[in-house]
């Protein structure tokens, strides 16, 4: 008996396939799943989720925050961000994926701040005008 598991992200589904077990973590703490376990809704924090076959092969996600909702055999995990690889190589690419990140965020800073900085210099000459 399995579980089928479907793990979406904003671009549509990574992944939807069987596990036997799947295991992931919430804000309280590391859960695991069973097929006949209850219907379960969790909201996720960064961190992997691994997925179990029936023959016991494993599946690593990293995931970002998302939400997980079992109902009856149907699990669906929506996250912002996962990626799928060995467990040992899944740290590299999640570093390489927040290395993007930083340099997007940084750029988009800059911007924001040249906008500001144009902002008041706009309403300082404009001030100036007036009472000058």
């Amino acid at each position: 008996m399995s579980m089928r598991v479907k793990l979406i992200v904003p671009s549509g589904v990574l992944v939807e396939q069987p596990a036997a077990k799947l295991v992931a973590e919430a804000r309280n703490g590391s859960f695991c799943l069973l097929p006949r376990h209850v219907d379960f809704a969790a909201a996720l924090v960064p961190g992997i989720l691994t997925l179990t076959a029936d023959d016991g092969t494993e599946t690593f996600f990293a995931i970002d925050e998302g939400l997980l909702v079992k109902r009856g055999e149907n699990v669906r995990v929506s996250t912002w961000n996962a990626l799928q690889d060995k467990l040992g190589e899944l740290k590299q690419a999640v570093l390489e994926q927040f290395r993007e990140q930083d340099e997007q965020e940084q750029a988009a800073r800059l911007a924001l701040d040249r906008l500001e900085a144009n902002l008041v210099q706009q309403v300082l000459d404009w001030d100036g005008r007036r009472y000058g």
